[in-house]
């Protein structure tokens, strides 16, 4: 089957010339390297245009309530400085887009959350100095650190993955509430850290990258445990609760 120009070459793009020879001219439906392959691709897709809008309606739930009650700054701050190193390692080492790109709208939509965690505690001045801090990190990461070392602070996400969700997860325990946490975010979050197993075990062999997405994608399956057992829980009832 031969598609016209405009059809053709962004599928091309996408999946390359010998998987498309393959599935779409060939009709070669028992290519499996090649319908793994442009799944991945396909769920890359979608990942990185979810990534662009997942974290949205966490800072609308902050703008509409002007509190950021119930969301761990400690939590924030690290998962914020995870997706820096994530971003400019994959900048670095010029993986495709597909693999990485929703790590660069969380690293914009992190430190918007972060900085909204610090304002809605009239923390001003610490506000704009992390604004300074993160922007600073993410120059350097990119423009000075040699490979050799961004590879060793990506090897050190993972534990700091951990350490920035662990925050996140005692709060909720403890509040037996999730407060202000949008559920649409740790949902859609905990669907595309699992997809984006998929894809890195397709696209990458990078054992490194491997061990990091599974990690997400266990952590983020708890936070979404969380997120259904609380339901409708309120830090206020819940405290209220306690003391009686």
């Amino acid at each position: 089957m031969h598609l016209p120009a405009p059809l053709k070459d962004p599928l091309v793009t996408l999946i390359g010339d010998t998987c498309y020879a393959s599935l779409v001219e060939e009709l070669n439906i028992s290519d499996i390297p090649c319908i793994k392959y442009t799944i991945s691709k396909g769920l890359g897709l979608g990942i990185v245009l979810g990534g662009s809008i997942v974290k949205i309606p966490q800072i609308l739930t902050i703008l509409r309530s002007g509190s950021a009650r119930g969301l761990s700054l400690a939590s924030y701050f690290l998962e914020t400085l995870s997706c820096c190193i994530t971003f400019s390692y994959n900048v670095i080492q010029r993986n495709p887009f597909s693999t990485y790109g929703e790590t660069a709208f969380l690293t914009i939509q992190d430190i918007i959350i972060t900085l909204m965690i610090l304002f809605y505690n009239q923390r001003m001045g610490a506000t704009f100095g992390a604004l300074v801090m993160f922007a600073a990190v993410i120059y350097v990461l990119i423009n000075v650190v040699p490979m050799w070392l961004m590879a060793s602070l990506y090897a050190a996400t993972i534990p700091l993955s951990l350490a920035s969700k662990i925050p996140q997860i005692y709060a909720n325990f403890r509040n037996k509430s999730t407060g202000q946490l949008s559920v649409f975010a740790v949902i859609n979050y905990f669907a595309g850290s699992t997809a984006r197993v998929f894809t890195t075990m397709t696209e990458l062999n990078d054992p490194i990258m491997l061990t990091g997405t599974v990690l997400a994608s266990v952590l983020n399956g708890i936070l979404a445990i969380q997120v259904l057992l609380y339901w409708g829980n309120n830090m206020v009832d819940v405290k209220a609760k306690k003391s009686n």
